[in-house]
């Protein structure tokens, strides 16, 4: 299909039934079916165009408009993000216990123990921007700089227990090809 169908379109989808487009974006359309309920569908995806309303068509949503702008402030300022801290260890605390028992132990809220992640990590981020953005490194340097960070990333996907969202976790090396 080469027109952008616009919203209120109606069309007939040949595995979830009739449907109307109720929003457009880049990708998808957001088709509302009598039987299905709300469905996104690709642009390309084969239906059949019982009406088209041929309209204006945002094709780009609110939300990759916000996304992008998150993505450049993350990339090019020292803006941190707000990471918040998993539900479950909200208020809780960690003890380190030594093995001489005769040692006093050492408890700390975890509250502030993730703040401390966070900012590894976000010290780690600009570093890594530093480096590609460096002038006197040459492409080699930069790759084998950015393996190391790689495996400091890995080394701190223990803490991942600590994030309240998964999007915001520590990745390393994937061992997936």
């Amino acid at each position: 299909m080469n027109t952008l169908l616009g919203i209120g379109s109606r069309i007939d989808h040949h595995k979830l039934g009739k449907g109307v487009i109720t929003n457009v974006t880049a990708e998808l359309y957001w088709v509302t079916f009598i039987d299905g309920g709300l469905e996104t569908i690709t642009l390309d995806d084969h239906f059949d165009v019982i009406e088209a309303i041929e309209d204006e068509v945002d094709t780009v949503s609110f939300y990759e408009v916000e996304k992008s702008l998150r993505d450049l402030l993350k990339k090019y300022s020292d803006i941190s993000e707000v990471v918040p801290l998993a539900d479950k260890w909200r208020g809780g605390t960690i003890t380190f216990n030594p093995k001489d028992s005769n040692l006093a132990s050492k408890e700390i809220p975890v509250d502030s123990f993730f703040h401390k992640i966070v900012m590894v990590r976000d010290r780690i981020r600009v570093m890594e921007q530093k480096i590609n953005a460096s002038k006197n490194l040459d492409d080699q340097d930069k790759i084998d700089l950015q393996q190391y960070i790689t495996r400091i990333y890995g080394s701190l996907t223990t803490f991942n227990v600590l994030f309240k969202n998964t999007s915001q976790n520590f990745k390393g090396a994937s061992s997936k090809k």
